[in-house]
């Protein structure tokens, strides 16, 4: 256990109803989620710098808070293979979420069965058979909240289940089966997700809304509305973009705000309600400020794994554009890949395809928006450019560098830097 040092003259230490620990200071009557005591940020390994974007140092931050702030004792869950959802649901309370966790099989002997519990439980809840979750795509296998969920008069109370069990899992650092889509863990971190971002959610629609941005609406005799239809078990249903706006016309002075709300209403689609049940859920086990330092990249990783990288795999599925394997750029590209540590490569993965999981086959079995689909590099671009992916196609487009330390530096700098500068 680590030592705990005195707090400062005046302060107090005090627990939420839900066990997370916060500060009080009685001489300025404030409360704080912050330790007042001095050299507390100096044992959590420092503040990182302006550009320090370490994942095992802000890994290492988390952890240290779920261990501040862990209950004592533990809990015991006797459950069944055949019931493991409702088990959790009807015996446990969100603050025994954080404490250690004893795992009874019922009817097999034994303990240290939380890590095939947690992959059990979580194969179970986010199954889309359930109809509360669905994969965003014919050829896309993360999950987003299905907008008929509603059909369940239940579905926020599971909702909000869901998310103290996937906290629960980052909480004890364990892995999920399957993961979301990086959209929806954005909404996690409190960012807006981007038009981007939908082009490896739903292509189809990205490519219509590239199209109206690209084109004159007038000149192609299209008419647009303030309104997007939506079917829904068979039903269909207008959503008002704005406030009457199945009656305003889309011109070239509004189009971009009409972009940007049906952007929005895409990444919601009704599913406001669901994403706060979720979210209430989370933050009852975890509080979504102790996400704050990490992207959703990241976010992926600590609930999904990282998986270890076989370049020799990598390489030999991988195609090729405008280059080939013997042109020069080809041959850095692999050594920097080469001198990447794991981690680094899973960023590299996640910023080319949009997902640290590789299929149960490696890259041979990779999957586009279209189908099978293997990781390309394409000569594309001037070499003062940055690299930058097409995710939908598993696609990096590779500027021609003029040597192996501009291409490092460029690479890194894009894989850290997507979402301001990587992608396109």
């Amino acid at each position: 256990m680590i030592k705990e040092h005195p707090l400062p003259p005046g302060w107090e230490m005090k627990y939420t109803a839900e066990g997370v620990r916060y500060f009080v200071d009685h001489n300025s009557r404030t409360t704080t989620f912050k330790d007042p005591r001095p050299g507390f940020e100096s044992r959590q390994g420092g503040s990182p710098g302006a550009y320090d974007r370490s994942f095992r140092w802000k890994y290492h931050q988390f952890r240290f808070l779920c261990h501040s702030n862990a209950l004592p004792s533990h809990v015991k869950i006797s459950v069944s293979r055949q019931t493991l959802f409702e088990d959790l649901i009807m015996n446990v309370k969100p603050y025994d979420l954080r404490r250690r966790l004893y795992i009874i099989m019922r009817g097999e002997e034994g303990l240290g069965l939380r890590r095939e519990w947690f992959f059990l439980l979580s194969h179970e809840v986010l199954n889309p058979m359930y109809c509360l979750f669905e994969y965003a795509g014919k050829n896309n296998y993360c999950l987003q909240i299905n907008p008929a969920s509603s059909i369940n008069p239940d579905h926020l109370t599971y909702f909000r289940f869901i998310g103290r069990f996937i906290a629960m899992a980052l909480y004890h650092g364990k892995f999920i089966d399957t993961g979301f889509t990086l959209p929806f863990y954005k909404r996690m971190l409190d960012k807006k997700p981007t038009l981007k971002d939908l082009e490896s959610i739903d292509p189809e629609f990205y490519n219509s809304i590239m199209w109206v941005k690209e084109n004159s609406l007038e000149e192609c005799g299209v008419e647009l509305y303030f309104a997007q239809d939506m079917e829904i078990l068979g039903k269909v249903s207008t959503h008002q973009l704005k406030d009457d706006g199945e009656n305003e016309l889309v011109t070239e002075e509004n189009k971009e705000e009409y972009i940007s709300l049906l952007t929005d209403w895409r990444f919601t689609r009704g599913v406001e309600e669901q994403t706060k049940a979720f979210l209430d859920g989370f933050n009852e086990v975890v509080p979504l400020e102790w996400l704050r330092y990490f992207d959703e990249k990241e976010l992926e990783l600590m609930l999904c794994g990282m998986q270890e990288i076989d370049l020799s795999d990598w390489q030999k599925n991988t195609i090729y554009r405008h280059y080939t394997k013997n042109s020069k750029q080809i041959h850095w590209f692999w050594q920097v890949v080469k001198d990447m540590d794991n981690e680094k490569r899973i960023r590299l993965l996640q910023f080319v395809t949009g997902t640290c999981r590789l299929p149960v086959g490696g890259f041979a079995e990779l999957i586009g928006s279209n189908g099978p689909q293997k990781f390309c590099i394409d000569k594309v671009g001037k070499e003062t450019w940055l690299p930058r992916s097409h995710t939908c196609f598993n696609r990096l487009d590779l500027p021609p560098y003029r040597s192996l330390e501009q291409l490092r530096e460029k690479l890194l700098f894009a894989i850290e830097e997507t979402e301001g500068f990587g992608q396109e």
